[in-house]
């Protein structure tokens, strides 16, 4: 099957002449993959998510992707006038299921993200974590075979944190999604994929496989490794 999710030399501008944001930027995503996109702020990975989202339109290239995807919000983007449960039924609805698919969805992805005992509650009333599980059981709630997310967990405590990772790889291996994530934390990146892309000024500037067997920890020896390469990466040679 090909790659889900394909860009064939990207190049993205907001102005005119261009000044690019993402610039001659190539990537094949594999189905089923776990794949992080890294780098630092302002180095246009979270435009490449837009694109592949399709928020936005390359200015130049080609772009392959599946007509809808679903996307997680760092900001969690819920609504504040539905419960946790009214959340995940509205992105069910959307998709135009009929009644008995909203129910058997709703319910399958709030037990998914352990909400089950949540779900008459108001978005005000959750914790952070909370709130990103009920983001990320509402992105799942469209049963499409992508889902993006753009640096869900960066404003979490870390003990949270923790805990939303193991609870996104076990969601991963129970749907066979593709997942495409942003991230600015290496050991994240390390932990989570199947393979890490670098981004520095807009362009991809290494892809790097994890071969590292699952569960990862960040004691093993092979771990640090990993993220230290990552590291050198970005590291200005001297």
């Amino acid at each position: 099957m090909a790659a889900p999710v394909q860009l064939i030399h990207v190049f993205k501008s907001y102005v005119d002449p261009p000044v690019y944001i993402v610039d001659d930027f190539s990537l094949s995503i594999n189905e089923n993959e776990f794949f992080c996109l890294v780098g630092p702020s302002g180095c246009g990975k979270s435009t490449v998510l837009k694109l592949i989202a399709g928020i936005l339109t390359p200015t130049k290239g080609e772009l392959v992707r599946p007509a809808r995807v679903g996307m997680v919000f760092q900001s969690y983007a819920l609504l504040p006038w539905l419960t946790v449960q009214g959340n995940i039924e509205f992105a069910a609805r959307m998709q135009g299921f009929d009644s008995d698919k909203v129910d058997a969805v709703t319910q399958r992805y709030l037990k998914m993200v352990h909400l089950e005992g949540y779900a008459a509650r108001y978005p005000r009333e959750l914790s952070g974590g909370q709130r990103q599980r009920v983001g990320i059981a509402r992105a799942l709630a469209i049963e499409e075979e992508v889902l993006l997310l753009d640096e869900p967990f960066s404003a979490l405590d870390p003990v949270i944190v923790d805990e939303l990772h193991q609870n996104l790889l076990e969601i991963w291996k129970a749907t066979n999604k593709t997942i495409i994530m942003i991230s600015h934390h290496f050991e994240e990146a390390v932990l989570l994929a199947d393979r890490i892309g670098v981004m520095c000024d807009g362009a991809l500037k290494e892809i790097i496989d994890v071969s590292l067997p699952r569960p990862r920890t960040e004691e093993q020896a092979p771990f640090m490794l990993e993220v230290k390469k990552l590291r050198s990466c970005l590291t200005p040679a001297p």
